[in-house]
């Protein structure tokens, strides 16, 4: 039987969340009262938001379909997206068919406009399924040179349409091609604006993508290891990601019309300690004149000094930093007491935090995407930056001798830090992702200066 309309907008914690939730203003609430009826277009984030069925929404009954028969999708539908409370979100599925066990993650969303490609291959999303919020993905198809990482890091994604032909000079494959033969896969279809909402509201949920080959679904099994499933915290996903022996880096910066180059005269050499290093951070790296050493995240501090470099630098990646910290902190700690210039992004800020004295915490939403604010507190500069994480520094919990150097303008987390007396400093963001479009990119400069005796990296 459907609920009311003042039923449902008092499940929501009144007109004002109902608004929230729904993506609509509060006059848009004030008519679903007045009419006694809630537009159509507004049921999916409602569903989404209240856990009620399309019958129980006012006038929905009428237009709901028939319920599959047990362990068969709707109409259409070939992949479904199974969250922990056993939510289902139908769709057609591309990329690679799933086998057994089905993948399991953390479902989160992007808001970048572009770079598709790179974000499903930067490691700093392993353990993760992404919704992109942007609408059309695959119009740039696939090339080798976009890849972040030899191999996808995401455990599936989520779109809202299907997906559209490559129409760009560099694509060599569609993008469904790439997928399949990477064994990863995905669902079109989603309403991701509500799937968004959800996870903006209520954290981001654990679940499941299948994408069966024979198109068969038991949701109850498939709930059930979404629910199951752990989480991030507590994970140590660095060793996972991270490679297995060093090697060496010299590649350079895309840059028109040549593409990528090589460093032939290195100023500088510099250790980079892999927890889910994206190349391209390696790239402005050898671009700043630097030679690079990459060495595996389990490299102790006698591993890393004994290649004399002459800058440490601890790179991205996913997890928890407090599981990776307990074989990486005393690394990192090793090289801080041999005066080493120390520069860390993304993960590598917050171990350096640890190193420090400080403490990490899991986000409740997290930051992805394209598009965030971070203000320098020295300058009051403000740099758009990319971001993917779901931790962060306790600012709170830092030392004396430590001190906050960025923060994020959207919800005032810590987002740099740098410590006085040693010539250490990191950053939450990415500087290398090239989002404003190089608002950060000077950060490398600083790390040289540190290295040259000229700068702080402050």
């Amino acid at each position: 039987m459907a609920n009311s309309v003042d039923a449902i907008i008092d499940r929501l914690g009144g007109a004002e969340a109902a608004s929230r939730l729904a993506g609509v203003g509060t006059e848009a609430v004030r008519k679903w009262r007045q009419s006694g009826s809630i537009p159509s277009r507004h049921w999916p984030a409602l569903i989404a938001a209240t856990g009620l069925s399309l019958a129980d929404l006012p006038g929905g009954a009428a237009e709901a379909p028939a319920q599959p028969e047990a362990g068969r999708p709707p109409p259409g539908a070939s992949a479904a997206l199974v969250l922990a409370d056993g939510s289902v979100f139908w769709g057609a599925g591309f990329g690679a068919h799933t086998g057994d066990p089905v993948p399991v993650g953390e479902v989160c969303f992007n808001t970048g406009m572009t770079g598709y490609q790179e974000t499903l291959t930067d490691p700093s999303y392993a353990g993760q399924i992404i919704t992109f919020t942007f609408p059309h993905i695959g119009n740039v198809g696939a090339n080798p040179a976009d890849t972040e990482a030899a191999c996808i890091a995401a455990r599936g994604l989520v779109v809202k349409q299907d997906l559209t032909e490559p129409s760009n000079w560099r694509a060599t494959m569609h993008l469904d091609a790439w997928l399949r033969g990477q064994g990863v896969a995905g669902i079109a279809g989603v309403d991701t604006r509500a799937l968004s909402l959800r996870i903006r509201d209520a954290g981001a949920p654990h679940g499941v993508l299948a994408h069966p080959a024979d198109g068969r679904f038991d949701l109850d099994a498939l709930a059930a290891r979404a629910a199951a499933w752990p989480g991030l915290a507590g994970m140590d996903l660095a060793r996972d990601v991270s490679c297995t022996q060093s090697y060496d880096w010299d590649e350079t910066v895309w840059a028109w019309p040549g593409g990528t180059g090589r460093q032939g005269a290195p100023r500088h050499h510099v250790v980079a300690v892999d927890y889910g290093a994206k190349r391209n951070i390696l790239r402005c790296l050898a671009t700043a004149g630097c030679r690079v050493t990459v060495v595996p995240a389990t490299a102790t501090a006698e591993d890393i000094l004994r290649h004399a470099p002459d800058g440490v630098f601890l790179s991205n990646g996913p997890g928890d930093p407090a599981a990776t910290g307990s074989y990486a902190v005393p690394a990192i700690r090793g090289v801080l007491e041999a005066g080493v210039p120390l520069f860390g992004i993304c993960l590598g800020h917050q171990l350096l935090a640890l190193a420090l004295g400080g403490r990490t915490y899991k986000l409740a939403r997290g930051h992805r995407g394209a598009n965030q604010p971070v203000q320098e507190l020295a300058t009051g500069r403000v740099e758009i930056t990319s971001q993917n994480h779901g931790f962060a520094v306790d600012a709170d919990s830092l030392p004396e001798g430590v001190r906050v150097t960025h923060v994020s303008l959207f919800d005032g987390s810590n987002e740099g830090i740098a410590c006085d007396g040693r010539r250490a400093f990191s950053v939450q963001y990415h500087p290398e992702a090239s989002p404003g479009p190089a608002d950060a990119r000077h950060l490398f400069g600083r790390f040289v200066g540190m290295m040259e005796g000229t700068g702080t990296g402050v």
